[in-house]
């Protein structure tokens, strides 16, 4: 059982790896002395980062399990520290691609570890209000991520924003270090290739994890393409910033309250993820709506479907998953959430680019919604055998 001091520093942790990572992605192509003028080095600094943690998340993941999710939680903060000032010390342009590859793989460890922690230091009745704190702030995050960095860097460059989230890190570790209590691995049978796989299609990982997927996929399209609509509506920037905000904002307070209708018992999982679903379906809909109308709903709709589905799925996955795997389950959602972020955004411009945003938004829209139809379906047929 934790108390609220024990899980203070994993929500901050969270708050630092959403920081982290759009706090600079939205501002490498700033108007600093320092910021990245090519089209080709900022698309591939941005892919750096993503790409660590798409290789490395779900090897970290285990990691925790072997050693402990406290010492790798720790460990990849003073990393992301470490990263950080790589570039504070030489500010120098060819040091950004190292600094950027050394915060994603320091992400890698400390996130899915900072999840197996809030599952391990938790009760099960508890872990919906748990994950939805630890979502609260990563929401936090994102949000201030591309206002507070963007203060920072018109302040002083990238290397002043480097510099806050290199002091960041390091706060945050001495804080787990003082705080976080030692979970030691459990003890756990021998686990093969072949069980490994098992466990990872077994409806109870994959369920979630595409749920998570999806939200995350109509977040990023959201923070994404929202504004382009907007902008070819006519709408000027404090309007489209105001939607994106508006989007961060409903996921932040939706996450909490998610969580605490799951433990109270007033929703369930598979209710609540295709409510969610269906919610930000909805959302990427009203996105084809004109004017500044459609963008604020659509933001507002999404919001709240990924405020649904985040904690709602990561608690499904810590109730189905053995303690001593949590790390190894953690690392691998944390995956299928990064190929989301990813994936989304290219289907969404890939249709785009041959028949409009609108038919992007669609279609996006059509994918999300096929989970609770499917689970629907499936669930109809099983009543009409049993009768």
């Amino acid at each position: 059982m934790s108390t609220p001091r024990q899980m203070w520093p994993l929500y901050a942790a969270g708050f630092t790896t959403a920081f982290g990572a759009h706090g600079i992605a939205a501002n490498l192509g700033g108007f600093s002395a320092d910021a990245v003028t090519s089209l080709l080095v900022l698309g591939g600094l941005l892919a750096l980062y993503d790409g660590a943690e798409v290789l490395l998340k779900p090897l970290f993941g285990a990691l925790a399990d072997h050693i402990g999710a406290r010492p790798v939680l720790i460990a990849g903060l003073l990393g992301f520290a470490a990263a950080s000032a790589t570039y504070v010390i030489a500010d120098s342009p060819a040091w950004l691609w190292v600094a950027r590859l050394g915060q994603g793989a320091a992400a890698s460890a400390f996130s899915p570890s900072a999840s197996a922690l809030v599952a391990r230091l938790n009760p099960s009745a508890k872990h919906g209000r748990a994950f939805g704190s630890y979502g609260f702030y990563k929401s936090i995050g994102y949000t201030l991520g591309p206002l507070l960095g963007g203060v920072l860097v018109w302040t002083g460059g990238l290397w002043l924003l480097f510099a806050v989230l290199a002091l960041l890190g390091l706060g945050v570790a001495i804080w787990a270090a003082i705080e976080v209590p030692a979970t030691p691995p459990l003890p756990k049978t021998r686990q093969t290739v072949l069980d490994l796989v098992r466990r990872l299609t077994d409806p109870a990982f994959l369920a979630p994890t595409a749920a998570l997927a999806a939200a995350t996929a109509a977040l990023s399209v959201g923070v994404g393409f929202l504004p382009v609509t907007g902008r070819l509506a006519g709408l000027g920037p404090i309007a489209t910033g105001a939607a994106v905000s508006v989007l961060a904002a409903c996921a932040a307070v939706v996450q909490p309250n998610a969580g605490r209708a799951l433990d109270t018992g007033r929703l369930t999982p598979p209710r609540g993820i295709a409510i969610g679903l269906v919610i930000a379906a909805v959302g990427l809909l009203c996105a084809v709506v004109p004017g500044l109308l459609g963008v604020l709903l659509a933001a507002a709709l999404i919001g709240v479907g990924t405020g649904l589905i985040t904690p709602l799925g990561f608690a499904a996955l810590a109730a189905s998953t053995p303690q001593e795997r949590l790390g190894q389950t953690m690392g691998a959602a944390e995956l299928g959430r990064e190929l989301g972020d990813a994936g989304g955004p290219l289907l969404v411009a890939a249709v785009a680019t041959l028949a409009g945003l609108a038919s992007g938004y669609l279609v996006l829209a059509v994918l999300i919604a096929l989970g609770p139809a499917i689970a629907f379906g499936l669930r109809t047929a099983r009543l009409r055998q049993r009768t």
